[in-house]
């Protein structure tokens, strides 16, 4: 079982964490809210879609590559990263002082996901790769979505388990929960 841990607990834990894994649902929120404690901790932004997994004009890289430049990415001191592929948690688990998993329910990440390709389709977004502009949702993307806890929450807790079961693990269910865990940061700016 994961080292489960309240959000006040992990503000004061993401206060000294000098690499934290943000993971969970597409549409979720979980790179904005990568980046806002990316800036808030002075920590370097690592977007698995964008520094990974995507080559221009939506071509993936394959898996050998990703998992070189996860690995070079994981050594570096100080990061948040953010990306939900268990297939690369035995590379990123073992270097990370605190996970964040952003487990909103799954009509507010539908929401997410329409708010997103409202404001950026046709146009590549920050956390993306070049040549790669926001296009509509397929229903494979939709089903993901909708059936992201039932089919991939499982296995992120078995790798957890597998890979970092010391690592202390806050499951955030709503954005006022992100945002609470930022609280104390925006007070020291």
């Amino acid at each position: 079982m994961p080292r489960y841990v309240s959000s006040e607990e992990a503000a004061h834990l993401l206060a000294k964490a000098a690499r934290v894994l943000v993971i969970g649902c597409s549409g979720g929120g979980k790179t904005t809210f990568s980046a806002k404690i990316a800036a808030c901790r002075n920590l370097e932004f690592q977007s698995l879609d964008r520094d990974v997994r995507w080559l221009p004009g939506w071509v993936e890289r394959d898996r050998a590559g990703q998992r070189e430049i996860i690995a070079q990415l994981a050594q570096r001191e100080r990061w948040v990263m953010d990306g939900s592929g268990a297939s690369s948690f035995d590379l990123r688990l073992p270097r990370t002082d605190l996970v964040l998993w952003v487990r909103v329910p799954r009509h507010i990440a539908l929401l997410g996901l329409f708010k997103r390709v409202f404001r950026y389709y046709g146009s590549v977004r920050p956390a993306m790769a070049e040549g790669g502009p926001e296009p509509l949702p397929d229903r494979d993307f939709l089903s993901y979505i909708w059936n992201f806890e039932e089919r991939y929450a499982p296995l992120i807790i078995k790798q957890i388990d597998q890979h970092g079961p010391t690592v202390p693990v806050a499951v955030l269910r709503s954005h006022r929960e992100m945002d609470a865990i930022l609280q104390p940061f925006s007070k020291r700016q």
